[in-house]
């Protein structure tokens, strides 16, 4: 009715002046019924004049960049209220997008039912995180998700939240009046965020073959906070071997099959150490409590030897997808435009929390290569993808595949070099470049003065001099040995603080005393495994997808104050086909976790009797070839080979069915190897 009574007051009512009152009033005129026909076309002559002359006075309305922004994002959300109203609407069995059937009920039916039980062990940021004391700003929120769920108070008060999930900088503890801690329980990370699984299909998977509260178990810790320190302040780690040494005696004293993933995986292996380790630093359980109560360690996507993408997040808070959106708009991430200081406050955040230096890449140049080798040497991305694409020439459990169509030699690419200030500097022979000293990670002057002009938002950049900043990016490129002296250089609170908790090296002597403190225990090249012959690891990740291994970094093109002096260089591109994009070297792994970390340990390091596994450990590498899903109705995909996805890879959630029913790894086939971990791992030099 009001669209209809503002049509008739459009097309049949002219406004007409009232001088006296300063506005425009609204008469009707009055027609002469004899006139009808002639009055009728003087009125829409009338109101068509004046309406064209609106128009013309009316001035095109410039777009600003928030304006594309904001309806950039209502067709994303319009696209996706679509997709999700078509999947819920449109019938399962139509043909040609039927989702094939969850691996537990089949296997199910083929007789397999829940025999040991699990224990998951989530990875970092994948958990989530509750208010229990906080601040003034943060009334109403006790015991509400601040990290994990809906993220809706980043909107509502995002200075409030950053506050409460950042961790005192000298201690690692909370910062006084606050206390954020774990979501307990299976939903600690079941979904990340409503629609994003994480933990979710695999635990309806184990529930489909008989598991629930009383034989499966979600081992939720603060993520932030170094490993040590979860015993410490929530004593995590010793609920953890409580649960387990319940969990044992209650279903008929079988050992526990633990599945941790990511960072998880090293959490988990601290564990190994400590519970075995005398208190007061260790859970005092002794030697051959591995052995009594752990059937299997099931890693998923293990980032044991590091991340590359840690590097980036602690020296810019960048990474590749963070360098394309400043590239495309750097208005949305810097505050010359905006004023939001948005990495700024990332990184001061995320460099209160310890638990990223522990994917710090470990092993120096020994594993990550030098400035002229690397254990990819010779990586061809191009050939990569289409090796990848040919289903033929991977459906085998060989393990000693030739990998010739991926390892041939198209650029040179010295991936060793984790940071190279310009793509030149990444490509030069090592003897143009200079010569990195103890003397070049000296601080030369005085931290700059606070300007009461700048923002509020406090780096460790700001108590560095502009000329220490540029003498840091001349023509220098750094090392996985280097780089850690860098960070001692721009980061010397941080990594005092974080290199109390963890150690990144090799293990001379692993016999020497000094390995009996725990910032060793997560390092598996600085800790033996248990005593536990019986025991099985596994390592299962994702390969095909081009994942993060080194960066081209340039200075910022400003010079203000309270900022981030270096970024990624997202305009130095390899050839067609090559492995540099946007400032950044891929290499083969899962998107997060490259194939040298995730498979070295189990493809090489641990394999046999050595002196990481002096008992023998049985290991084995479970790869898994990525697959984009075939329709939207897939999802993410049910064989995805992703760093989160693939906990929804249904050949992976079988596997691990399959070992918790009692299934060992030789009966399922030994190792399943697509990538070229066996010819990298060859080619490190390790002491074993």
């Amino acid at each position: 009715m009001a669209s209809i009574l503002r049509f008739r007051k459009l097309c049949y009512v002219e406004p007409v002046k009232c001088s006296s009152l300063g506005f425009e009033s609204f008469e009707t005129p009055k027609i002469e019924k004899k006139d009808d026909e002639g009055a009728v076309k003087a009125v829409e002559s009338t109101v068509g004049e004046k309406q064209k002359k609106k128009i013309s006075n009316r001035q095109p309305r410039e777009w600003r960049c928030m304006d594309y922004c904001f309806l950039t994002v209502g067709y994303m959300c319009t696209a996706w209220w679509l997709l999700l109203f078509l999947y819920h609407c449109l019938p399962a069995a139509l043909p040609g997008f039927q989702v094939p059937e969850a691996p537990g009920a089949r296997l199910r039916r083929e007789g397999l039912t829940a025999l040991h039980p699990v224990v998951l062990v989530p990875g970092i940021v994948t958990g989530g995180l509750e208010l229990w004391e906080g601040r003034p700003c943060s009334e109403g929120l006790f015991r509400k998700r601040l990290w994990g769920g809906s993220f809706t108070e980043i909107f509502k008060r995002p200075l409030c939240w950053l506050e409460h999930l950042t961790l005192h900088n000298q201690t690692g503890l909370d910062p006084p009046g606050i206390r954020v801690r774990a979501v307990p329980g299976l939903v600690a990370a079941d979904y990340f965020a409503p629609g994003y699984f994480v933990w979710a299909v695999l635990i309806e998977n184990l529930a489909r073959i008989g598991y629930e509260g009383k034989n499966l178990y979600m081992a939720a810790y603060d993520w932030r906070l170094s490993f040590q320190n979860t015993e410490i302040r929530d004593q995590a780690l010793s609920r953890l071997k409580s649960k387990i040494e319940l969990m044992f005696v209650t279903n008929g004293n079988k050992k526990v099959v633990v599945v941790p993933h990511s960072m998880g995986v090293i959490y988990f292996f601290h564990f190994l150490k400590w519970v075995e380790s005398p208190p007061p630093m260790g859970g005092g359980g002794g030697t051959g409590w591995c052995a009594k109560h752990i059937k299997a360690i099931m890693n998923i996507g293990p980032a044991f030897l590091g991340v590359p993408k840690a590097v980036s997040n602690i020296f810019s808070a960048e990474a590749k997808d963070v360098a394309f959106v400043r590239s495309m708009d750097p208005g949305v991430l810097d505050s010359e435009i905006l004023g939001l200081q948005t990495l700024e406050h990332v990184m001061r955040v995320c460099r209160t929390w310890d638990s990223i230096i522990s994917l710090i890449p470990k092993g120096g140049e020994t594993i990550w290569g030098n400035l002229d080798w690397s254990p990819e040497e010779g990586y061809n991305c191009d050939l990569a993808k289409k090796r990848y694409a040919q289903p033929s020439l991977l459906d085998s459990n060989d393990t000693n595949s030739d990998g010739k169509m991926e390892f041939q030699i198209k650029e040179s690419v010295r991936y060793g070099r984790i940071i190279s200030f310009g793509k030149a500097t990444s490509q030069l022979p090592s003897s143009q470049l200079p010569n990195l000293g103890s003397k070049d990670f000296l601080r030369t002057s005085n931290p700059t003065k606070f300007n009461s002009l700048c923002s509020e938002v406090w780096t460790e950049y700001d108590e560095m001099s502009r000329d220490g900043i540029r003498k840091i990016a001349e023509n220098k490129a750094y090392t996985a040995r280097t780089f850690l002296d860098l960070l001692r250089f721009v980061a010397p609170k941080m990594m005092q603080r974080a290199e109390a908790q963890f150690s990144h090296g090799i293990a001379d002597n692993l016999d020497d005393p000094k390995y009996a403190h725990y910032k060793y225990w997560s390092n598996p090249l600085e800790t033996k495994l248990p005593d536990a012959p019986d025991m099985e690891i596994y390592c299962l990740y994702g390969v095909g997808l081009p994942t993060e291994r080194s960066y081209v970094y340039k200075l910022s093109p400003t010079d203000r104050c309270k900022s981030i002096p270096f970024r990624i260089d997202s305009s130095a591109e390899g050839s067609d086909g090559g492995c540099l994009k946007g400032g950044v070297y891929f290499v083969d792994g899962d998107e997060s976790v490259p194939v040298l970390s995730a498979g070295f340990m189990c493809a090489k390091g641990w394999k046999g009797r050595t002196r990481f596994n002096p008992s023998g450990i049985a290991t084995y590498v479970r790869e898994y070839r990525h697959k984009p899903p075939a329709s939207l109705f897939e999802g993410r995909g049910v064989e995805s080979g992703a760093h989160v996805d693939i906990m929804g890879n249904v050949a992976l959630i079988e596997d691990v069915l399959r070992v918790a029913a009692g299934a060992t790894g030789a009966e399922m086939g030994g190792d399943r190897i697509y990538s070229d971990i066996m010819r990298m791992s060859d080619r490190i030099n390790l002491r074993l």
